[in-house]
């Protein structure tokens, strides 16, 4: 207001002093243009620049090099690479691993006390869902609302299995949790993935090499759901394989990655899967019946009930309680409990996956794209093996996804190589299940581990040997990594909706038909056919009405007011900041000095008035 009031009062004399200024101010600007674009070019690295044309890892151009343009190199450029070294490269080089195996470890330590909080903080309900007695659909609902409760889709199988064999849930009904639990299990990953948000590349491919798992598994479900109800493929095959078999009563197999990881773990926190397997084996029992958690003398595991009640317990090898445990514990206390430990775990993945990120960063930058996509770049069945075998290892197809999510964001791993890693990740968690039921004495048991693993051998056999086919689940990742471009708040909306709002709205509607009454049986076809209905117009307007492209605007609208509320602070800084320069170039009165002009013009108004009067 001070501006435009002097402004009014003395035009002619701004007008001069802001042409004499701008005139010298675009030769000072013209002259810093040109001093920064000479440093700009002697400090940016490009391919444009390189006579190879070749992309190194820090280039500024490095995100718009497209995988059809990356150039072959030889297994001899690969190996001078990785083994020829100054000493002093070598030292560095042995700090950046041992600081990365830091890091890992605990982003594998993080896995795992997320796993176990969220077992503390949902095993009740995952129990209490996995006990019900349901149709295919609400059996593959229950699968996945289950392991995404629990963070687990081992320790979903294993209590279906547990199940199973005792006679709770029928064998068929096993094979569609367990199909379930494959959805379920992709969580992780794709959380894991929006830990990459600060970098809008990162988290493009971040997020579609963690959903290139969740689209071969929704249409190996969509392709062998509807065959499985029909037929029976799965339960017939595997029924038949384990006819004649006989299994042995023994101890659970365990790992090398969690024997080093789950000690420290341990320490922390320690889930009651016995409370999840016995409100599902009993849906008559709720979580209070397990309570309260009283110690008879110190707090050990022979002391504290053995494992029977709470859902925070005791290690039952060493008979340490962990630092959660807490002796007189309410439901609500375990709960909390959970809740805190929760939070801990997202904040040492989120700490660690940026410490990952940032170290391998610098350990590979300046190497050449074309190094780094040759030795990742194997035959694909090989991914496989070498997925299944890490998942073997460490026990857990999420463990293994989640930790290759962060190195498809920085673009060390391509989807292409992810897809068969993630295939291999699906194999190798069946393979850690199997080999839990070969100790168990059910039979039961044995068969629905296979049906697992035969669901995922299935399934690659459907989408991964014709390129066509592979090509579905693979461009569906890339348009879901696209959508993170136009809006960064897509990752958290698509969790929600597609492993909470649509399994619980499709469990809701087959519960309906389970109540053996003709009213609500009339209301599950009316609610069938509504829902029907609205995904047959949404289709229609998605397609022939512009509809995706109302939705991309609506997703970019909503990413620039993000935007724009985020450099408000900053943008306000600057126009105070040009204000104040262009005050001192054209001599502006300051906002006191102004404010007096307008008072003394104000008197002198007033006056005039008054003598005309």
């Amino acid at each position: 207001f001070s501006s435009y009031w002097f402004f009014i009062q003395n035009p002619n004399v701004v007008l001069e002093t802001m042409a004499e200024e701008n005139e010298t101010t675009n030769v000072a600007y013209d002259d810093a243009a040109e001093v920064d674009v000479e440093a700009d070019a002697s400090k940016d690295k490009s391919r444009k620049l390189r006579p190879t044309g070749s992309t190194h890892f820090g280039d500024s151009d490095f995100y718009e090099e497209g995988a059809e343009e990356i150039g072959d190199a030889t297994w001899g450029e690969v190996c001078t690479t990785c083994c020829v070294h100054t000493p002093q490269e070598w030292g560095f080089i042995a700090v950046g691993m041992v600081v990365l195996c830091f890091f890992l470890y605990f982003f594998l330590l993080g896995l795992d006390l997320l796993g176990s909080s969220a077992k503390v903080l949902g095993g009740c309900t995952a129990g209490s869902l996995l006990g019900d007695d349901a149709n295919p659909v609400a059996a593959l609902m229950v699968g996945i609302l289950a392991t995404v409760l629990l963070q687990s889709s081992s320790t979903t199988t294993s209590i279906v299995v547990s199940l199973v064999g005792a006679g709770s849930v029928n064998t068929s009904q096993g094979i569609y949790m367990i199909m379930g639990a494959n959805i379920g299990t992709s969580v992780t990953n794709t959380i894991v993935a929006m830990g990459q948000m600060g970098d809008g590349d990162q988290l493009e491919r971040a997020f579609a090499g963690a959903t290139v798992h969740d689209m071969f598994n929704f249409l190996t479900v969509a392709v062998l759901l509807p065959v499985e109800v029909i037929t029976g493929y799965l339960e017939e095959l595997t029924g038949a394989m384990v006819k004649n078999a006989s299994v042995k009563d023994g101890d659970k197999w365990e790992g090398p990655i969690k024997k080093i990881v789950a000690p420290l773990g341990k320490k922390i926190i320690i889930a009651n899967k016995n409370v999840i397997k016995g409100i599902a084996k009993n849906t008559t029992l709720t979580c209070e019946d397990f309570y309260p958690v009283e110690c008879k003398g110190s707090e050990n595991y022979e002391n504290c009930g053995k494992g029977k009640k709470g859902l925070i317990s005791c290690d039952k090898k060493t008979g340490d309680c962990p630092a959660f445990f807490q002796d007189g514990a309410s439901e609500k206390d375990d709960k909390v409990s959970g809740g805190v430990c929760f939070f801990l775990a997202l904040v040492i993945l989120v700490v660690c996956l940026v410490g990952l990120v940032t170290l391998l960063q610098k350990m590979l930058l300046g190497t050449s794209t074309r190094i780094i996509y040759k030795a990742t770049n194997i035959n694909g069945y090989l991914a496989m093996l070498v997925g299944a075998g890490i998942t073997v290892l460490v026990q857990s197809s999420s463990i293994t996804t989640s930790t290759l999510t962060p190195l498809v964001g920085m673009g060390v791993l391509q989807l292409e190589a992810m897809l068969p890693l993630t295939l291999g990740a699906n194999i190798g968690t069946t393979v850690t299940a199997l080999l839990a039921s070969l100790v168990s004495d059910k039979i039961e048991a044995l068969q629905v581990a296979l049906a697992h693993l035969f669901f995922n051998i299935s399934g690659i056999i459907i989408w991964y040997p014709i390129p066509f086919m592979r090509n579905i689940p693979l461009n569906a990742a890339r348009q879901l990594g696209k959508a993170t471009r136009i809006w960064r708040g897509f990752p958290l909306v698509y969790i929600l909706v597609v492993f909470f709002l649509i399994p619980g709205i499709l469990l809701g509607v087959s519960s309906v038909f389970e109540q053996d009454s003709k009213g609500y049986t009339v209301l599950g076809v009316f609610l069938v056919i509504l829902i029907a209905v609205c995904l047959i117009y949404f289709a229609y307007w998605w397609k022939y009405k512009d509809g995706k492209t109302a939705c991309s605007d609506c997703l970019a609208a909503r990413q620039r007011k993000s935007k724009a509320v985020t450099e408000l602070p900053s943008d306000m800084d600057y126009l105070k900041a040009e204000i104040q320069r262009l005050r001192e170039h054209t001599g502006l009165p300051d906002e006191e000095n102004a404010g007096k002009d307008v008072e003394e013009a104000d008197e002198d108004e007033e006056e005039e008035v008054e003598v005309q009067a």
